[in-house]
């Protein structure tokens, strides 16, 4: 029995079919490990999205059996997926995309499929005008509500500028990880490993709190 339900099946078909014109690829890394938490449950979810448009593609890989693709897209733990269209945008999944974040990965999907976002425009050109290198870590739980308004922020973010690299990590899979950076609320924000702020804030607001940590 699948995961989703054939209600949502129809819809996402839909939607899919209206947004993604263009080919994208969803590079997964899994792992033997009995220890992780949910590397079976995410390559079921990712599975049953593939099957919805003939323009998804699932890419599977081992973390530890395939070094080369694991360093060609930066992967540091696993679960991960990556969301490609005609180039990678740097945006990752670490962790299983489920819960309120599922909604982040069909989201993503359709940006990638159609090359574009709804950023606003004066979002965009002050992206543009970004030439540093910015890696947004942004903590999440899936039961959190808040917390994919900060993931696709984020992720626009990464396929407006090149120069901006962007993880979903889901906080209670990594916890020594989400210990390191002080994760005691979500969404977090981890600006370069530098700056930080929390909460599903509006992209003007999001893109401020960037900049000023650029800045510093």
């Amino acid at each position: 029995m699948g995961l989703l339900k054939d209600e949502d099946k129809k819809y996402l078909i839909e939607e899919f079919e209206k947004n993604v014109k263009n080919p994208v690829k969803l590079i997964h890394f899994t792992s033997e490990d009995k220890n992780c938490m949910y590397c079976k449950e995410s390559i079921e979810i990712l599975k049953e999205v593939e099957e919805l448009n003939d323009n998804i593609s699932l890419y599977l890989y081992d973390f530890d059996k395939d070094k080369d693709i694991v360093e060609k897209y930066g992967i540091e733990r696993y679960p991960a997926t990556v969301i490609e269209g005609e180039r990678d945008y740097g945006i990752k999944f670490y962790g299983i995309p489920a819960g309120y974040e599922f909604s982040s990965l069909i989201e993503d999907i359709a940006d990638v499929g159609r090359k574009s976002t709804d950023l606003k425009e004066e979002t965009r050109q002050k992206l543009r005008e970004i030439k540093t290198d910015v890696h947004l870590k942004v903590f999440v739980t899936p039961s959190c509500p808040y917390c994919p308004h900060a993931v696709r922020t984020a992720h626009k973010f990464a396929i407006e500028n090149e120069k901006i690299k962007s993880d979903m990590i889901e906080a209670n899979e990594y916890p020594e990880l989400s210990q390191s950076y002080n994760v005691y609320a979500v969404p977090r924000i981890v600006i370069n490993d530098d700056g930080y702020f929390e909460g599903a804030l509006p992209e003007d607001q999001f893109l401020v709190n960037v900049l000023n940590a650029l800045n510093k």
